[in-house]
């Protein structure tokens, strides 16, 4: 989808305004600086914010091609045009033209403005998040160890799937364009518009699907454990889920299945979340398919934690003091911790709803074998049976024909079951697992960082006090000049907590936000319930009313003539 950029469409002035704006350390564009640079053209409003939506964003963020596109959109919205992604398919010129945005050496500015806003707000919606990877853990067939057999899972990045491919298909006409019609002209054919609706209307087909990293790895349950506590020393005041138990010995397939499961959903949500999905140690997990992956990772052990690595960790601060710090916090974290408790009780109902309904289906595949066990009966009966029993053929045939019915109703409710499983259950107990570690991550923080910050203020005061007393006894310099070196150490400690204190605050906010996202799940999971209940009834509704007709060859009276139902009397 690049091909533009390769074949040389692009024009250098394009790549000169990007060395400019973009951010160094990222190799992007950010948001409210293209915001700024779009204000220079003075083009109207409703364009400017055309051509925001037309661009692909991702985290507030323009990559190089896609910062390419816009400078196109607004070169040409600048000549008069309606900025589209069809303006961009039909454009046929050699090179793209050159948008009026002044002189270059007043571009500059624009990076280093500061950000408008609260740093400490979040612009990602969940439709973003789950879009941003879907990771996939399958089960590889057991291998035999030493002494236990061991479980090993297969995990791959399937990120985005046809909604990403959608969002490409323009540039698959570009690619149609620039390659496929220049062939057909050189070669004297007919050069129509048709030929790219054509190959475009193919372009799902064509076009490969995205994958987040191109490839799949290997892990073992003790992979997990050491990814997972390098993602606690890492992220120590983010949410990190909760690991599934540790295998249990004579562990059963429903177990080994479970466990499966919660490891897709830790790391789904590991792979979605904002701040890890990008980080290396998460990159170098999905990706690194070496045969000592554990060693790997723990090279990242002596990297530092989060707090050492942001660039805006010490200027946050400001931010935190402006939201009134932990009183905030914990008025936020009280009706979250509540949620969490509902949520158990939807989840336990949920699947009480499942197992119902897999029950049903049990039920029902029981009748299936029984009707068909007696229809299939060819026992003789005995002599001695009333000549009106002769009758008994006939209503062993219908109950055969029957059971086929049964076994329909049976297969719609397993269908419903697992639907329900999946689509239920399943996001129910991402959603818990996100919550519970948000619940974690307020112990920690308190126990933490509040502590730590507390205990070094007494030690401090101490040392103040023992300082008082040291110069009121005229004691040897030396060990005045100790005690003194000793006091500034401790007031550095203190500095530095009271920012990891902040920078800790700081990221309890971004979590509580990215809760109140994932919120807007439970909608998904309630439109969900009630689909599947509607599906369900509506299915089996029709299994149901196909078998009613078929229930008048049981009713045989004694003369072979069908006879009516019995009813229950009334008194």
């Amino acid at each position: 989808w690049s091909v533009f950029y390769h074949i040389g469409s692009v024009p250098p002035y394009y790549r000169e305004v990007y060395a400019i704006v973009c951010c160094k350390q990222e190799d992007q564009v950010q948001r409210d600086v293209f915001e700024r640079l779009l204000s220079r053209t003075e083009l109207p409003t409703a364009i400017q914010n055309q051509i925001v939506e037309q661009v692909e964003w991702k985290d507030r963020r323009l990559s190089k091609l896609s910062f390419y596109r816009a400078l196109a959109l607004i070169a040409l919205s600048q000549q008069g045009k309606q900025p589209s992604i069809k303006l961009l398919e039909n454009y046929t010129q050699a090179e793209f033209p050159k948008p009026q945005l002044g002189e270059l050496s007043e571009l500059q500015s624009l990076r280093m403005q500061t950000p408008q806003g609260n740093p400490i707000r979040l612009s990602q919606t969940l439709t973003e998040l789950l879009a941003r990877d879907l990771v996939q853990v399958e089960l590889i067939p057991e291998k035999k160890g030493l002494f236990l057999k061991h479980v090993e899972y297969e995990v791959s990045s399937q990120v985005m799937g046809v909604l990403y491919r959608m969002k490409y298909k323009w540039k698959f006409h570009v690619l149609c364009k620039s390659l496929v019609l220049p062939h057909i002209n050189q070669n004297g054919g007919p050069c129509s518009i048709f030929v790219l609706r054509f190959l475009c209307s193919y372009a799902l087909v064509f076009f490969p699907v995205l994958q987040r990293f191109k490839s799949s790895v290997y892990r073992r349950y003790s992979d997990f454990v050491v990814f997972h506590e390098l993602l606690l020393l890492r992220f120590p005041y983010r949410m990190v889920p909760a690991l599934p138990p540790k295998r249990i010995l004579k562990a059963d397939r429903e177990f080994i299945d479970t466990r499966r499961r919660a490891l897709g959903r830790f790391m789904n949500l590991v792979a979605r979340h904002p701040f890890f999905s990008e980080d290396t140690l998460v990159k170098n997990f999905l990706t690194f398919s070496g045969s000592d992956v554990q060693n790997k990772l723990r090279e990242f052990k002596g990297s530092g934690d989060e707090f050492m690595t942001c660039k805006i960790a010490v200027h946050v601060k400001k931010a935190c003091v402006a939201t009134k710090g932990t009183q905030e916090v914990n008025a936020i974290a009280k009706p979250i911790l509540c949620v969490l408790l509902n949520t158990v009780t939807f989840k336990n109902c949920a699947v009480t709803c499942t197992i119902r309904t897999l029950g049903n289906s049990i039920n029902r595949l029981t009748w299936f074998f029984s009707l068909s066990a007696v229809g299939s009966d060819t026992t003789i009966l005995s002599s001695c049976a009333p000549e009106s029993n002769s009758s008994w053929t006939t209503l062993k045939q219908a109950m055969k024909n029957l059971s086929v019915e049964f076994s329909l109703l049976a297969d719609k409710s397993a269908q419903q079951g697992k639907r329900e499983q999946d689509d239920v259950v399943e996001k129910l107990n991402l959603f818990l697992d996100l919550l519970q570690s948000y619940k974690d991550l307020c112990e920690r923080h308190e126990r933490g960082v509040l502590h730590e910050h507390q205990r070094a203020l007494q030690k401090y005061s101490s040392m103040k006090k023992q300082m008082m007393s040291v110069t009121v006894q005229n004691k040897e310099p030396v060990s005045v000049e100790q005690l003194e070196s000793r006091i500034v150490q401790q007031e550095n400690a203190i500095q530095t907590m009271e920012l990891r204190n902040y920078f800790s605050l700081y990221c309890l906010h971004q979590e509580t936000q990215l809760i109140h996202i994932y919120l807007h799940l439970t909608s998904h999971i309630l439109g969900a319930f009630v689909s599947s209940q509607i599906q369900g009834h509506k299915e089996m509704s029709e299994v149901w009313n196909e078998l009613r007709p078929k229930l008048s060859c049981l009713f045989i009276g004694p003369n072979g003539m069908p006879s009516p139902p019995l009813s229950p009397q009334g008194n």
